[in-house]
């Protein structure tokens, strides 16, 4: 077969599992990885393979899931985000051990820029840190073709492998060539012998260690030598005047600059494997350039394996920015800065910004969809109990706190196991919380980390309201199923739905009841009546706000439509600042609120919205 199409890079990165004979794919989403599991899945009923494709309720059960079928000789890989992989970080650390049977690949999507995360870590230091070898592609089909290469090499060593690309390495479109299944797997077989060669504890740790460091070593040489078409380098057709090691992205964004800007007296080192770095392939380049600059994102993870950074132009001396994204504006600016020019302006981008200040525009903060079940959740929460202190979490309800209805958000789960700390504040000093305490966070993320939270609220006796905003899916990532939902990503698979009033009644919950989230006036008497079960028992209620995503179950509300009354309107803006939907808008010139038809989707909740009672339903407008 000898076909090219074009891809969404984590489409490429599935394409390449697939063909690589893959046997196991695990997965919990996450942007910017979240494409990478249902593309496997699409592909592997393509090509009619016997590919397991699974969501896991967590990172961490995504990985140990792999991991348990390289344990029987198949070749697996678990998929997940950069900071899904902190929730892996103890399986990722002790497989990293391991003498593998099959090959395995860890694929962690990096988000540099925070363009859907909390942080920009960078896993290729996670990668250093566990002693694990990394790959980090610079496009698509490099991304795909280092998949490959990925399972021969964990194959050849034993070891996990870490698959690391970043946001416009998953979201770029790139031509692949698309190919056949080229890898025939051996059955399943786990070998028992030598005994406790797959356990890992203190008694047995020091050989393992002994054994990964040489590991460690050997495939850091191999790198030297034998991977030279991910490690190469592009030598100035001129004197060069400057050198430049690149990793990832940074590499084509640097290829491409200076192609346009003509400069042909730059040399390029660019290095595909960054962890082990191939020291002497590096050392050798510094020797022959008097300037080197290194450009990756984000980490300087190259830049701190160089052993002699007296040349160096990085991050550690301040040419590179030690935050950010290194979008090709960027890079070029410090290219031409390591250069000594003076970035050009743009007149394009100077006019823009102009007609932008002369326009009065601002950039418009993202919100929760018209008609969306978590708006007036939160609204009845705050409108129920206005003192109370919100911990909420990740997921498309953090985007509530447009509404000004979140008071914290730490990290998947952490909503409830923060609301627990609220109330052990005020147990130390001998008292009872003297605010009402929430939690809350949706339906998938209660099955990734929040039923281990809730438990240990149970046990501890800790007062606070648990409010799951079930929308039946995972709906910031995509759409996504969970162990909630019951489906699974391949054609002609069933799975089993997990009751979420059951797991919650598991954990030992005693007041438990379900609210439909557009009845706001109907709930407030109720989320009182939690607050006030929790404060009296000493112990969590819950809450579950359910009502279908609109925007990926296209659950349509019944049709309500509503008007604003401009004589009751005075104008305080509370519909906005505290609702904040997008069919709600705002007549700056007479500073009214008006409904937006554009957006409005008739779901008649805001007429809880308005203290003064200026949105009403149409029909009933006095």
């Amino acid at each position: 077969m000898n076909t090219r199409k074009v891809l969404l890079g984590n489409e490429a990165i599935a394409r390449g599992l697939i063909e690589s004979g893959c046997d196991v794919i695990t997965a919990y989403p996450g942007t910017p990885s979240s494409e990478i599991l249902p593309a496997a899945a699409a592909f592997a009923d393509e090509l009619g393979t016997k590919t397991v494709v699974e969501w896991g309720a967590n990172e961490k059960v995504a990985l140990e899931v792999a991991l348990g079928a390289t344990f029987a000789g198949k070749r697996a890989c678990a998929v997940m985000k950069q900071v899904g992989l902190n929730v892996a970080m103890d399986p990722f650390m002790s497989a990293a051990h391991f003498q593998l049977e099959g090959g395995m690949i860890v694929i962690v999507s990096d988000d540099p820029g925070c363009h859907a995360s909390q942080d920009d870590q960078d896993s290729r230091g996670l990668a250093l840190f566990a002693k694990v070898p990394c790959f980090d592609p610079a496009s698509a089909e490099e991304a795909k073709s280092m998949v490959a290469s990925a399972f021969e090499l964990s194959e050849k060593h034993k070891v996990m492998v870490m698959l690391r690309p970043a946001v416009r390495i998953d979201h770029c479109r790139q031509d692949v060539q698309l190919g056949e299944v080229r890898h025939a797997s051996a059955p399943a077989d786990f070998k028992t012998r030598p005994a406790g060669h797959k356990v890992v504890m203190p008694a047995r740790i020091m050989p393992f260690l002994e054994a990964h460091n040489a590991r460690f070593e050997a495939i850091r040489q191999e790198f030297e030598t034998g991977f030279g078409q991910y490690n190469f380098e592009i030598p100035a057709k001129r004197p060069a005047t400057l050198g430049v090691i690149a990793g990832g992205v940074s590499f084509s964004i640097v290829k491409d600059l200076l192609e346009a800007l003509g400069r042909d007296d730059v040399a390029i080192l660019k290095i595909g494997t960054p962890v082990p770095l191939p020291e002497k392939l590096a050392e050798d380049f510094l020797a022959r350039h008097e300037r080197v600059l290194v450009l990756e994102e984000t980490f300087p993870v190259i830049e701190n394996q160089l052993l002699d950074r007296t040349r160096v132009m990085g991050r550690w001396n301040g040419w590179v920015p030690k935050q950010g994204e290194l979008v090709p504006e960027v890079v070029e600016s410090v290219l031409l800065k390591a250069l000594g020019e003076e970035p050009p302006s743009d007149p394009a981008l100077e006019r823009l910004a102009a007609a932008r200040e002369r326009l009065g525009l601002s950039v418009k903060k993202p919100v929760l969809c018209a008609g969306c079940g978590h708006r007036p959740s939160y609204f009845a929460i705050r409108k129920a109990l206005p003192d109370s202190i919100i911990a909420s979490d990740i997921g498309c309800y953090s985007l509530s706190i447009q509404q000004q209805a979140v008071d914290t958000i730490v990290c998947m789960g952490a909503s409830i196991t923060v609301a627990s700390g609220l109330a052990c504040a005020w147990r130390s000093e001998g008292a009872a919380p003297r605010r009402p305490i929430f939690a809350t966070l949706g339906d998938s993320t209660f099955f990734h980390n929040g039923m281990t939270g809730l438990a240990t609220a149970v046990y501890n006796r800790h007062p606070f309201v648990l409010a799951i905003m079930d929308n039946r899916i995972t709906a910031m990532t995509g759409g996504q199923d969970h162990p909630g939902t019951g489906d699974k990503p391949r054609q002609n698979e069933t799975g089993v739905a997990v009751g979420l009033e059951e797991a919650v009644r598991g954990c030992g919950v005693s007041y438990l009841k379900v609210l439909e989230p557009y009845e706001v006036e109907a709930n407030l008497e109720t989320i009182r009546e939690a607050w006030a079960y929790a404060k009296e028992h000493q112990e969590p209620a819950v809450l579950v706000f359910r009502h279908p995503c609109v925007t990926m179950l296209k659950a349509r509300p019944e049709k309500r439509p509503v008007t604003v009354v401009a004589e009751k309107c005075i104008g305080c803006r509370f519909c906005q600042d505290r609702f904040g939907c997008p069919g709600l808008a705002w007549d700056g010139e007479n500073r009214k609120a008006r409904i937006d038809e554009r957006f409005c989707v008739d779901c008649g909740v805001c007429v809880s919205a308005c203290p003064h009672g200026a949105i009403v339903r149409i029909g009933e407008v006095l």
